[in-house]
């Protein structure tokens, strides 16, 4: 049992070095597909295809107009219908607004990944209570701190777009009765109060951020125990 909880943090770095090099590869996609900016082929189609949607059928297609291509989808057996004018316009949103948030939470998972595999590298040396340990715990809480308050803000940014494209182009037709979206109002936050206090990550990074003083209080008190012995 001993040697198998020793040998942990050797597998726990290894671990997280295979993920930090696999989310950074991630990344490099993410940047690729940026750089490259792919659009929609003018007149694409696909479809119908069938959808499950809670045991009801549905259908999905995509029809070429013109230059461009409408998404129509109907759920429920043809009760509900949406339809999507212009929907290269929405994957050009997804692409311009959507990938630099998937990039984003891409970068946070490697940077997270990379600071484990140093604090394990740390552990597998014995150097549990080192200043460089606590200062790697330091430094994941406030990373999880500082990536909640960037990620409410990237995500809202995302949905707005995205909302305000469909209440411009999207029909929803429900038992023959067209409805329309409203347009969206515009808040830098989500959050009613501005900053994501809500958020699981913003707590995690204050529990890891309070448990890195516990650790550093303690190593002070070691070492002031040992000065005076």
């Amino acid at each position: 049992m001993a040697s198998v909880s020793s040998a942990l943090p050797t597998l726990f770095r290894w671990a997280f070095a295979v993920l930090t090099v696999l989310f950074g590869l991630a990344a490099l996609a993410i940047c690729i597909a940026l750089i490259v900016n792919p659009h929609l082929p003018p007149g694409t189609q696909f479809g119908p295809i069938t959808l499950d949607l809670g045991g009801q059928p549905g259908t999905l297609a995509l029809r070429p107009v013109g230059a461009d291509s409408n998404l129509v989808a109907t759920l429920f057996r043809g009760t509900i219908t949406l339809a999507i004018n212009q929907a290269g316009g929405l994957i050009e949103v997804i692409k311009h607004y959507g990938l630099p948030l998937v990039l984003l939470e891409t970068l946070f998972l490697m940077a997270l990944f990379e600071l484990l595999r140093r604090l394990f590298r740390n552990v597998s040396r014995g150097e549990s209570f080192s200043p460089a340990t606590i200062r790697l715990v330091q430094f994941v809480g406030g990373l999880l701190i500082v990536f909640s308050i960037v990620l409410a803000f990237a995500e809202n940014v995302f949905a707005n777009a995205a909302f305000a494209y469909l209440a411009s182009h999207a029909v929803i037709t429900v038992s023959g009765t067209a409805v329309h979206l409203p347009q969206p109002g515009f808040h830098l936050f989500p959050h009613p109060h501005g900053i994501p206090f809500g958020s699981p990550l913003f707590f995690s990074g204050l529990l890891v951020l309070a448990l890195s003083e516990v650790f550093r209080q303690g190593l002070a008190l070691k070492k002031d125990s040992e000065l005076t012995i």
